[in-house]
């Protein structure tokens, strides 16, 4: 399967997000790493390798499939898989705004029940 996104779901003829932090192109690299470009041309990585392989990851253990992994496409400027996984594009905007880079780190369950109690 090639390592291109898929730019032909990404947006209908009359729609046209012109957010800057909506996503432009996505590639999927080797490590569960993807190569994201923004509308204003701020490129950026994002690497998934902690959260998709932990044993917390919940919907993103779908991903550990490479082949699944790899169907990333856009929709509406969203980085989107199959079975509506998703990732926020202002989140990720900000972060490679500040670091380059994006790391989702494993999911701290612990922390999360302390906070909601």
């Amino acid at each position: 399967m090639p390592n291109r996104s898929n730019t032909a779901k990404n947006y209908p003829a009359q729609v046209t997000p012109q957010m800057s932090w909506r996503v432009a192109s996505v590639h999927p690299l080797p490590g569960y790493i993807l190569e994201v470009e923004f509308l204003d041309g701020l490129k950026g990585i994002v690497d998934l390798s902690e959260r998709v392989i932990d044993k917390n990851a919940g919907i993103f253990s779908k991903l550990q499939n490479l082949d699944v992994f790899n169907q990333v496409y856009l929709e509406y400027g969203t980085v989107t898989w199959p079975g509506e996984i998703d990732l926020a594009p202002d989140a990720m905007y900000d972060e490679i705004r500040k670091n380059g880079k994006w790391i989702l780190r494993r999911i701290q369950l612990g922390s999360v029940y302390n906070s909601l109690g």
